[in-house]
């Protein structure tokens, strides 16, 4: 298959396109470096079935032009990052909802399958675990509490596929549950993976975000892709599906189990959110998926544990060291 991937030299994306690569794909990415970078598609430099675009999927021209001949699209070009969410809450909106809304409409005018990335931050503050695709209520916060833009954003995006997939399209969800791995930019994303592992590996404080007992099912970005690309078979399309895994851990243990990996010496210490993030700030307790669609549609397991997935990040970022990662 011809197969466009935005956001392509991001996290996720880079991992996907050297997946899609190795699967026999042609592979179009498109990426215009505002997260992503050009060097984490350095495996597939020159790669005879691979094209690099730079743009936006808010430029319409310049998108259709990178899904001309594609079979399917893998959308992964968003605006994140907590930082970006509650300092920049219109152009997490904005920019999540045009660009989402320019790939529908392309991919529907080619009969393209769109695999749409969304996120676990849509199921809110809702406390019903585990979270399923279709019968887990959505508990946000107030409008005036930027924290719930992205979610409400990617909620929206969602609703957009659904209603093109009642016009016929082919298109499928994936929900990301805390992915992590190799190329997730601390700087860039702002994942607590990335962020302990950077200050364990300078004998730096992890900072813990509130009393940290909040607690998590973190996913390593080999899993996560694994999972999104088994979308492509065809009994995937018209539904969502959540990628993750399913063992919870808190930030508190997370921080220890980094200094554990790393060797590190680092003392752990607590800030409260509305240090970090300024008043109102609201964060979810708890986040845990429930599988079962997952496992009996797309044959999707999470086969790396959280210590191993760990251990290869942490390696990833020593070689690093001073590029700004």
């Amino acid at each position: 298959m011809k197969i466009l991937v935005t956001g392509g030299s991001g996290f996720i994306g880079s991992h996907l396109t050297e997946l899609l690569l190795a699967q026999g794909h042609e592979v179009v990415t498109l990426d215009d470096f505002s997260t992503g970078r050009q060097d984490f598609l350095q495996l597939v430099a020159g790669h005879d079935r691979h094209t690099l675009v730079e743009g936006s999927v808010t430029d319409r021209k310049v998108l259709a032009a990178a899904m001309n001949g594609c079979d399917a699209v893998f959308h992964l070009a968003a605006v994140l990052g907590v930082k970006n969410t509650v300092e920049n809450p219109l152009k997490v909106i904005e920019g999540n909802i045009d660009g989402t809304r320019h790939v529908l409409e392309l991919a529907y005018e080619r009969q393209a399958k769109v695999t749409f990335a969304s996120t676990s931050e849509i199921y809110g503050k809702n406390q019903d675990l585990p979270f399923r695709e279709d019968e887990s209520n959505r508990v946000l916060g107030a409008p005036c509490i930027h924290h719930w833009c992205y979610a409400t954003a990617k909620a929206l995006d969602e609703h957009m596929c659904y209603a093109y997939a009642d016009k016929g399209l082919p298109m499928s969800i994936v929900r990301f549950f805390n992915a992590y791995g190799p190329r997730q930019s601390s700087s860039q994303y702002g994942g607590v993976v990335s962020r302990f592992i950077k200050a364990a590996l300078r004998q730096e404080p992890l900072e813990v975000y509130g009393d940290g007992n909040q607690t998590r099912c973190f996913t390593y970005v080999g899993d996560a892709v694994r999972g999104t690309m088994a979308t492509l078979r065809k009994e995937a399309n018209g539904l969502a599906f959540n990628i993750g895994s399913d063992r919870p851990i808190s930030i508190n243990d997370l921080a220890a189990e980094i200094k554990r990996v790393t060797g590190s010496s680092s003392p752990i210490v607590r800030r409260s959110y509305e240090e970090i993030h300024g008043p109102g700030f609201e964060d979810t307790p708890a986040r845990l998926p429930d599988l079962t669609r997952s496992h009996q549609v797309l044959g999707y397991r999470p086969n790396v544990l959280l210590a191993e997935g760990l251990t290869r990040t942490a390696e990833w970022f020593r070689t690093q060291e001073g590029s700004g990662v």
